[in-house]
């Protein structure tokens, strides 16, 4: 049974920075995407980031290229997502969640309905 189990969130000034993190047990193997999902109040849920745990290729929205970073430890059971310059617009529930995928391109990894396995999700709350 797949567990994901998201920490690290918070409250913070615009411009600082917070580091999330996803433990995931009972994945099966590593042809899996492990991805960041948020939602704001009042908004639809988007795809934030994600990784492709084998081989590690990472995949980011627009909206936090080059600000967030999206990595696995060596045991590919934790994932993080290191967020910087963060902005009031970046506040949201953060969610984990883990997609089977045989290949990497047999998915988008922003496409929340193929990912299986959610986390609880973390609130990160960023003041102006």
């Amino acid at each position: 049974q797949v567990q994901l189990v998201e920490s690290g969130g918070g409250s913070v000034q615009a411009g600082g920075s917070l580091r999330l993190a996803c433990e995931a047990s009972g994945l099966p193997d590593s042809r899996r995407y492990l991805g960041w999902f948020r939602q704001a109040p009042g908004k639809e849920l988007e795809g934030v980031a994600a990784i492709y745990l084998t081989g590690g290729s990472q995949h980011y929205a627009n909206a936090v290229r080059d600000r967030f970073t999206v990595s696995q430890d060596n045991a590919k059971t934790t994932v993080y997502l290191q967020m910087h310059s963060l902005k009031p617009e970046d506040t949201a529930i953060y969610y984990c969640a883990a997609a089977y995928a045989y290949f990497e391109e047999h998915m988008r990894w922003d496409n929340r309905n193929d990912y299986d396995n959610w986390g609880q999700g973390t609130q990160v709350t960023v003041s102006s």
